[in-house]
Order: C-alpha cells, then structure tokens, then sequence
C-alpha cells in the first residue's frame, strides 16, 4: 500500500514534535531535583602552593524561565598567601535553555586589582564583546560559545555527548573553537570514591593548553576536579572538599547534605 504525500508529510511533522517534545521533558526530569543553590569548596594546589576556592551556584526559576549565576573566588594559603593576598573571581550570569543548555550573558575574570576580562554575550545580535587590558573587541558570536566558568557547570540540565563536547570556549580575552573527548573514571576524593564523566581537552593546535574536568554523575554533573595548564607552564589541581545543597530543590523536593 502506497501512502499519500500529505500522510508521509503529516507522520513526519508529528515524529518531529514528539522528539522535540521528548527532549523538553527529558531536560525537565534530568533537572527535576537541582537544588536553588549549591556551595562547593576546592583545595587548588600548584606544586608546593596551595590555594582555597569557593563556587557558589544559584538557579532562579520565574515564569517559567530558568537562570543562573556563578560565582568563584580563590584566595592563597601559606606562604603564597604572603607574596599574593589578593583573590581571583570569576562570574558568570546567563539563562536555561528549554534543551536544558547555558547560555551565558556576562562572564567576568578578575585577580586582585589587576585589569579583569570581560565577556558580554548579545544572543540577538549573534556579537561577542570582550575587553581586556588591552582594550575592547567584538567577534561574531556562535551558537555553541560559552565561558570557560559556565562550561564546567553546564551538564547540570542536559546529559553529556556520549564521544565529544564541541564548544567554541572564551576566557574574556580570546574565543577559541574547542573539542573535549568523554570517558568514564572512578576519582578518589576527600568526599570519597566518586564516579565521574571526564571531558579531556584535544590540543589541536599550537599554543592549546591542557585542560581536564570531572563532573560528579551522582552529583548533578558539578564539577569535583579541574586540572588546567595555565599561562607560563603552571599547572593547577583543583580538587573538592565538600558540596552543600539548599535546604529544597526547584521542584519544592528536600536536598541533603554531600559527604
């Protein structure tokens, strides 16, 4: 039996809502018991220095529309402490997207009273904005673009590609296309064993830096681990040391306390 072109066309208009449909409720039940604020506590480590980092992360829900802010601050211990008393904070503030994807609007670098970086994302007129110590510039801005704070925070909402992570990735000074393969590690902490999915940076060009993330899967995806390659050769070792959770998650439901 033959179908008729306006059937074929009506089956495929309805596969396609399902699926978009499917992918809406699969964002929403993935994020269902995300609590309105979460702290996380780091010990960052560099060789023989060390330093404390605090990440603070609020989800805002109104009208149906889904926010967030983060909010980093590292200060240095011991005799680092001495020679750079001075924190680092990073910020970064955007929305939700339905597909459970972070969109950021503003991120902000910072480190002491040294001149910040700062990226401002306009999502309508597709234009990047980062300034800079050595001043300001636009570039066209991708769809998959993100800062390098919100990427570490930005499988809360939506599951992991099972291969891959393609973003093009800023830090406030450069927009750099970039390509993270997954894999699967079982990470001793202080908080104990934790099965994590690892996004592993590909250096694929000159001048990349090492880059790898550990996001807790019985945690909401929060990141527990960062290894960076920072600029002049340093690389640093940030490892969590406890996550809080709000008293209640967005969905009214009680969240407890990670150990």
């Amino acid at each position: 039996m033959k179908l008729s072109f306006d059937l074929l066309r009506d089956l495929s208009f309805s596969f396609a809502a399902l699926t978009t449909l499917a992918a809406f409720s699969a964002a929403s039940a993935y994020a269902a018991d995300i609590p309105p604020r979460i702290d996380i506590s780091y010990t960052v480590t560099s060789g023989s220095l060390e330093a404390d980092m605090n990440d603070k992360v609020e989800i805002r829900q109104e009208n149906g529309a889904r926010s967030y802010a983060i909010y980093s601050e590292g200060r240095a211990k011991g005799l680092l402490a001495l020679t750079q008393p001075d924190s680092v904070v990073r910020d970064s503030e955007g929305t939700i997207t339905s597909q459970g994807l972070f969109r950021p609007g503003r991120f902000s670098d910072k480190h002491g009273n040294k001149p910040g970086k700062i990226a401002i994302f306009d999502w309508d007129k597709k234009l990047l904005t980062l300034q800079h110590k050595r001043g300001e510039e636009q570039k066209p801005l991708p769809a998959d673009t993100i800062d390098r704070l919100s990427l570490q925070y930005a499988f809360m909402f939506a599951p992991v590609p099972v291969k891959v992570v393609t973003v093009h990735e800023t830090d406030g000074r450069r927009l750099e296309a970039t390509r993270y393969a997954v894999g699967k590690e079982t990470l001793d902490t202080p908080m104990g064993k934790l099965e994590t999915v690892v996004l592993t940076k590909q250096l694929e060009k000159e001048g990349d830096r090492d880059k790898k993330i550990w996001l807790a899967v019985d945690h909401h995806m929060l990141p527990v681990r960062v290894v960076a390659a920072e600029k002049l050769g340093i690389v640093t070792d940030q490892m969590v040391k406890n996550i809080s959770y709000a008293e209640k998650s967005l969905n009214g439901q009680k969240q407890g306390r990670l150990h």
